[in-house]
């Protein structure tokens, strides 16, 4: 597929003086431009401006109303992803097109939406944003529907002109409308729109409708009812193909062509030279190129004029055939002086069959990734892309829904949808997914975990671990030392982790109490994560076992976090004075041997306090309280030993 040269849109920035230099910053999606103090000539300098203007890429997925669109087609595409592989081509199909179909209903509700905003909106720039907005669906939805008739549905000749009729039906609904005004009128055959009325049902094929119209007019011209009889005749003689019959498409043509010759030698024969009217439907019927180019007015557009000739010249038209008589017609209809719109080139790219071409421009011509991405995921699903691979690595389905997704990921609640696209993106969407979940802002705890589950569900180790260090670091500075261990915990972040056990001794030796009692009570294995979390637990449970008046199990557990080297030796102090109330219980509590233990900690302890007394200065208060917590220990521990040798010895003998 060859590059084409389109000429970037030009993008005005508001207060942004001429002459003056920019700066800007590149997002995922959107740009931010600031003026800068650069100077703009020798001498002097730019006053700059105090505003940053974001300039977004894609407006649409700020609009709520199409919000909607996006949520519903996300559903859509997720269900399509499951559909087996292994099914037969044949029973996917029904399958394939009812997806389609499922796709423009959701884009046809959004229209309705959109219109029904831009009619109660008193805002006119707001009206005009709507109207733009439906103008754009309108023509996704009309591509769309060509789409799914040539390529998904794949309506072999006889049924295609069917569909084809249908198609154009669908999308030119002026004519009920104009209908509805028509017979809701007093005297309908007498309405200055009546003829127009009749003409553009016999251009749409719809005949009953026709005849039921000329049924009104033929009940004011008594004189004139063989005529109209006549006419009645040949259109209800008119034969359509029918798919699900008995008759054979050869049988249909034969047949087909019988009544054609009627209607042109009823036309020859000037049986309806007395009413210019019935001799136009006449006309019509017959397949008149001129007749019919002679009311633009009401065909409207090339490719309305394209099946109304099908439909009364080659009503058997094979697919194959399409685009001959799609060149043609546009030729014909559109004026020679004016280049076709990029609509008309995507519908003839369509006619053709050459759906990259019809990627490719919608590409162009439309303002975001939707359509393309959607169309192509099931076309590709269809086994209609499998010869195209791009030359940097991805096929084309996966460059456009990796497009898609980055778009969808700058929104601050639709990147939940692009997580799906990604992982339905084999080759590139899981580097995608974790280039582009770091960058969504976690503003609340909530979020986090959202994002938390969304990276654990796929094994995104090293994106785990930088989230629970953001809300660790984030709930640290907030004070908040519960929801910051949580999160080293969470992140298996053991320097963070002791770094918090830390904050939570710290905060104890302050308080006198512990603060997040619940979440150190159930730390269970995660305190094997760091000595210190470690320590911060089992103090803990010294702490429980005490209120429980457990005490021999308390004072082994608080020797054993001395003895073992777990706490820190700037506690041993702490653990020491919390050993008092248990020496000075009646009863003794520590053995000899622990007695022994307790008191080599704490002269190990003076010993060092007293080396880094020297070395520092610390206020005499500090120090005397100090010796005075030392002496009731030292008497304490000698108080304790000869009460425990006392008991051991009474014991033994």
């Amino acid at each position: 597929m060859e590059e084409v040269d389109v000429e970037p849109a030009i993008t005005n920035i508001p207060a942004a003086s001429d002459g003056k230099h920019l700066g800007f910053a590149w997002g995922p999606g959107d740009i931010l431009t600031y003026e800068t103090l650069y100077p703009v000539s020798s001498g002097v300098e730019g006053s700059g401006s105090l505003f940053i203007h974001e300039v977004r890429k894609d407006e649409d997925i700020y609009s709520p109303i199409l919000r909607k669109l996006f949520n519903e087609s996300h559903h859509i595409f997720v269900g399509l992803q499951t559909i087996r592989e292994d099914l037969p081509s044949k029973n996917k199909k029904p399958q394939f097109v009812s997806i389609s179909k499922n796709y423009r209903s959701v884009l046809r509700a959004c229209m309705e939406e959109l219109q029904q905003a831009a009619v109660s909106t008193k805002v006119a720039d707001v009206a005009t944003q709507y109207g733009n907005q439906v103008s754009i669906l309108l023509a996704i939805e009309l591509i769309w529907n060509l789409c799914e008739v040539l390529f998904i549905d794949a309506a072999p000749a006889g049924s295609l002109l069917l569909h084809l009729l249908d198609w154009v039906r669908l999308h030119k609904a002026d004519v009920d409308e104009k209908a509805r005004e028509v017979l809701q009128s007093e005297s309908p055959a007498e309405h200055h729109d009546y003829w127009d009325m009749v003409v553009s049902y016999v251009l749409q094929g719809r005949l009953e409708e026709a005849r039921q119209m000329l049924v009104k007019q033929a009940t004011l011209q008594p004189a004139a009812r063989n005529m109209f009889k006549l006419m009645d005749t040949l259109l209800s003689k008119m034969p359509f193909y029918n798919p699900g019959g008995t008759q054979t498409l050869t049988e249909f043509d034969v047949k087909w062509r019988h009544w054609h010759e009627e209607v042109d030698r009823c036309l020859q024969d000037n049986s309806f030279a007395s009413n210019q009217h019935l001799e136009l439907i006449c006309k019509i019927l017959v397949g008149d190129e001129d007749t019919l180019l002679e009311h633009k007015g009401l065909l409207s557009t090339w490719y309305h004029f394209l099946v109304t000739r099908l439909l009364f010249c080659h009503p058997t038209v094979k697919p194959t055939e399409l685009h001959f008589y799609a060149q043609s017609c546009m030729t014909m209809f559109l004026d020679h002086r004016s280049d076709p719109e990029p609509l008309d080139s995507i519908l003839l790219a369509a006619f053709e069959f050459d759906i990259h071409q019809v990627i490719k421009d919608c590409s162009i011509a439309l303002n975001n990734w939707w359509f393309v991405a959607h169309l192509t995921d099931l076309l590709d699903h269809c086994k209609l892309l499998q010869s195209h691979n791009l030359h940097f690595g991805s096929n084309l389905r996966e460059f456009l829904l990796l497009e898609y997704a980055s778009g969808l990921f700058t929104h601050h609640s639709l990147w939940q949808l692009a997580v799906d696209y990604f992982d339905h993106c084999p080759e590139f969407g899981r580097v995608y997914l974790e280039l582009q979940i770091e960058r969504v802002p976690l503003e609340t705890e909530r979020k986090a975990l959202k994002v938390l589950r969304i990276c654990e569900q796929r094994q995104m180790s090293e994106q785990v671990r930088s989230i629970c260090k953001i809300m660790a670091m984030r709930a640290l500075r907030n004070n908040r030392l519960g929801s910051a261990l949580s999160w080293s915990i969470r992140a298996k972040d053991a320097a963070f982790a002791t770094l918090i056990s830390e904050k939570f001794l710290q905060d104890y030796c302050a308080k006198g109490t512990f603060s997040d009692l619940d979440l150190i009570d159930n730390l269970g294995p995660s305190m094997l994560l760091s000595d210190r979390l470690t320590f911060l637990g089992k103090y803990r449970e010294f702490h429980k076992l005490y209120g429980e008046k457990r005490f021999s199990e308390a004072a082994k557990l608080l020797l054993s976090l001395m003895t073992a080297k777990i706490a820190p030796r700037s506690f041993w102090m702490t653990l020491l004075t919390d050993a008092l109330p248990l020496l000075e219980q009646k009863e003794v509590i520590f053995s000899a041997d622990q007695t022994y233990e307790l008191m080599f900690c704490l002269e190990e302890l003076t010993s060092s306090l007293n080396t880094a007394a020297v070395d520092t200065d610390r206020p005499m208060q500090d120090e005397d309280i100090e010796v005075t917590k030392v002496e009731l220990l030292r008497l304490a521990l000698a108080r304790n030993l000869a009460m425990a040798i006392v008991k051991e010895g009474t014991v033994e003998t």
